[in-house]
């Protein structure tokens, strides 16, 4: 697998931690080889002040088949820990999931499509590296769960409201609730066909994990 990292630093040095950032995403990189075909991709890892999750002092992004990338903030005082604990191996593979949905069936319009999409890259991840859930994947529980879900029509809008579902915007839905009901989502699909390869993995229809899923079961 070709992936190529290319280091933004206008805005911010990363040369302290340079060694420690590259050999995590050649973690990632060697995990993925292991269960998708070798793709070329471009990583762009830039240092950006307060552009990342609070929680890690990082974030991700997927722009299209071949292009990703990884944020971070040293400054943060959780990014110590991020460096320790696999966060950035696995916000890779997060975001490499993406990346092959892209050249797949894509990351989809619909709420439905988006939780399938977060739910796949989250659960990818977390098997890749025998990890629990991130902060975001098990945010709520069943209580709260229930009282926001989405309804069919919800569902399958073609004009839903990302930012609101997924990071609370507006105030309607708490934070986080669609990164949590979309791995709880793909967490039932994966019970009902474990261990499934990796073409499998990318492109899985979402209204086949939906009808797999009592979390949508409005569907």
């Amino acid at each position: 697998m070709d992936w190529r990292l290319h280091w933004l630093e206008a805005e911010g040095d990363l040369a302290p931690w340079r060694d420690r950032i590259a050999a995590e995403i050649e973690a990632a990189r060697q995990a993925v080889a292991g269960l998708l075909p070798p793709f070329c991709l471009d990583i762009l890892v830039e240092r950006l002040t307060g552009a990342v999750i609070p929680e890690t002092g990082t974030t991700g992004r997927a722009y299209r088949p071949g292009l990703c990338s990884l944020t971070l903030d040293p400054l943060n005082p959780n990014f110590a820990a991020s460096l320790d604990n696999g966060d950035i191996r696995r916000t890779i593979a997060h975001e490499v999931h993406h990346c092959r949905r892209f050249a797949g069936p894509g990351y989809g319009r619909t709420l439905g499509e988006a939780l399938v999409s977060e739910g796949l890259a989250g659960q990818f991840a977390g098997t890749l590296f025998n990890a629990p859930p991130e902060p975001w994947e098990c945010a709520l529980d069943d209580a709260v769960l229930r009282a926001h879900l989405p309804s069919a029509m919800d569902l399958r809008a073609l004009d839903h409201d990302h930012a609101g579902w997924f990071f609370g915007a507006g105030g309607r839905h708490p934070r986080w609730f669609g990164y949590t009901l979309g791995y709880r989502i793909v967490g039932d699909w994966l019970a009902a066909h474990p261990a499934p390869d990796g073409e499998t993995w990318v492109n899985v229809p979402a209204d086949r994990v939906l009808a797999a899923s009592p979390w949508s079961a409005t569907a």
